[in-house]
């Protein structure tokens, strides 16, 4: 059964919302569909692991696809298209970036894109990947972008679900805030405010009760003595989407390109974080995607009628069946 309710007068109504389960920092307690690896890296002098899933096909074609998690999600949040990547024949490796999930979080740690595509090239060579189709989906559409500026001849094929930084928000008006006070603004996450944003912004007022493990998920980081290890981390990350647009580079991303975007989604990055008057006024991601894919120069747009900001959550199905047209599978 399905919810159409305004986000606060559904979490008002619902009752008390139950404790999140404490995960740890690393989800050390959250089981991911596949077994989880780790590559060991160096940040600022000290060691530090970068969890990633390496899923081989009964039958391969001899090809790879690499899945790249946005902000608020993590690798497993990847599982069902992993599992049909791999029945269609592809080799599929799911990271969990720097910052994010399983992976280390740094506190000295300075974020970039170009950090995070660098070791997500480190992860690829280290697996014996020399080219690979690279997926990413709302921040990770950011640093699959950013991946296929710095290394476009590792690029098959460029796939962008929804993705962050077609837009330079500061044009809208977003300004400038310091890691600080986004570290002081994550640490009242809360299972409740994940959900309450999610459902606003990536659902389109309409809940699912399979949306809340990936709720559970995020909110199970943030309990326990990790929670300001993972604010801080996700406080850098925000700064790191506002400070690091790739709005003025489209034209630099030469693979073949393909944007697949769900039409309900709400999100432009930061709206709660520019004046009231110029709110109503930031364009969404469905507005901006036909204008940025005109720069770039080997891109096309398909639009998903009727889903939001993740469709691979929201239609499982019938977003892997996009998916797979658009690498020139079929489904089985």
């Amino acid at each position: 059964m399905l919810s159409a309710l305004p986000a606060a007068l559904m979490l008002a109504g619902a009752g008390p919302v139950p404790q999140a389960p404490d995960f740890g920092p690393q989800l050390e307690r959250f089981t991911y569909p596949w077994p989880v690896q780790t590559m060991e890296v160096d940040i600022v002098g000290a060691p530090a692991q970068m969890a990633f899933m390496d899923i081989a096909p009964q039958r391969p074609n001899g090809r790879t696809v690499v899945l790249l998690h946005g902000k608020n999600f993590c690798g497993a949040t990847w599982g069902s298209a992993a599992r049909v990547l791999a029945d269609a024949g592809y080799r599929v490796i799911v990271p969990d970036q720097i910052g994010f999930c399983k992976s280390s979080k740094p506190r000295n740690a300075q974020y970039s894109f170009e950090m995070l595509a660098t070791f997500t090239k480190r992860l690829l060579e280290s697996r014996g990947v020399t080219r690979a189709t690279i997926v990413g989906h709302s921040m990770g559409g950011m640093l699959a972008m950013r991946y296929a500026i710095l290394y476009p001849n590792s690029v098959e094929k460029l796939v962008l679900v929804n993705p962050l930084g077609l837009k330079d928000r500061s044009e809208e008006g977003l300004p400038y805030t310091d890691v600080d006070t986004l570290w002081a603004g994550e640490r009242k996450t809360s299972y409740a405010s994940l959900k309450a944003y999610q459902l606003e912004n990536y659902y389109h007022g309409v809940w699912k009760p399979s949306y809340d493990r990936w709720v559970w998920m995020q909110a199970g980081m943030y309990q326990g003595a990790g929670r300001d290890t993972v604010g801080l981390a996700q406080a850098k990350a925000s700064e790191m989407i506002k400070t690091q647009p790739v709005a003025h580079e489209l034209y630099r991303i030469k693979p073949s390109t393909t944007l697949i975007v769900g039409t309900l989604d709400k999100t432009a990055f930061g709206r709660a974080q520019v004046p009231v008057n110029l709110r109503k006024s930031m364009e969404a991601i469905p507005v901006v995607a036909p204008r940025a894919v005109k720069q770039m120069p080997n891109a096309t747009l398909v639009m998903l009628e009727g889903l939001g900001h993740s469709p691979q959550v929201e239609d499982p199905a019938r977003f892997e069946k996009a998916l797979l047209a658009v690498l020139g599978a079929r489904s089985r």
